[in-house]
């Protein structure tokens, strides 16, 4: 559990700084420039974060799935060098599924008002910005978001399913709520990564004549509501953080 929650963790500060360069340059310096192929990068990089923590989130399900349902056979299963294979295989499969999409966006003559929505670049805006036709670049998108975040979410969900039927099969109420809470802070941290994100594409494609400043506003919450609230979910929820921050601050204060 502690090693998926390293992950999550680094890759949450991968994703917050990917997006604060332009952000805070745009915030203080008022510096809205951004050349090209940095917003490529920028691009990159997000969405890569962004397939990587959906994949994180299905690890640390299977993690509870193995941790409940068979928990005999726990450290059998999940041995360090298989944890290790989980998260290179995540890594591969986000990154080569965004190895497109830098080409897709370079190959568009770019004639529009070169304006972004957002402080940062993002594969939809980008398209936006091209004067000729991206269905090649919507198809592939489109399969791109089935393949990582609906594939994830759907298995997340049966994970989850197996999960209640295993607890409601347990006799003893204090053992239902104890492994209950055990899922409390992954239940958290998916709810944040896949509401905003199922936010976003609503209304990227029904809330067209939305004000802007609601575009913004969920645009920056897809982005930085999971990096920022997902310590103090597990901070609060798992023990042995919580004392270890205690033991920081008794440490300061001394």
């Amino acid at each position: 559990m502690y090693l998926f929650l390293c992950m999550l963790s680094v890759n949450d500060l991968g994703m917050s700084l990917s997006t604060l360069p332009t952000v805070l340059s745009i915030f203080f310096f008022n510096a809205a420039d951004v050349p090209f192929d940095a917003c490529l990068a920028q691009m990159f990089s997000i969405h890569s974060f962004s397939f990587m923590e959906s994949g994180i989130l299905l690890a640390m399900s299977l993690d509870r799935f193995v941790a409940i349902c068979d928990p005999l056979h726990y450290v059998a299963i999940l041995t360090n060098p298989r944890i290790v294979r989980i998260g290179l295989a995540i890594v591969i499969k986000s990154t080569s599924m965004l190895f497109p999409f830098p080409f897709l966006i370079k190959r568009l003559p770019i004639c529009k008002g070169n304006v972004l929505s957002h402080a940062y670049c993002l594969h939809p805006d980008m398209m936006r910005l091209a004067c000729a036709d991206t269905t090649v670049n919507n198809i592939y998108g489109l399969f791109a978001i089935l393949v990582t975040y609906g594939l994830d979410s759907v298995f997340i969900i049966l994970s989850y399913v197996k999960i209640l039927r295993t607890v409601f099969n347990t006799s003893s109420h204090e053992q239902r709520l104890t492994a209950l809470n055990t899922c409390v802070s992954h239940i958290c941290a998916v709810l944040l990564f896949y509401v905003p994100i199922i936010a976003v594409s609503v209304m990227h494609r029904f809330g067209k004549n939305a004000p802007r400043l609601v575009h913004i506003l969920l645009s920056y919450a897809y982005l930085f509501v999971p990096p920022v609230l997902n310590p103090i979910v597990y901070g609060v929820k798992t023990r042995e953080i919580r004392k270890r921050i205690s033991r920081i601050f008794s440490r300061g204060l001394m």
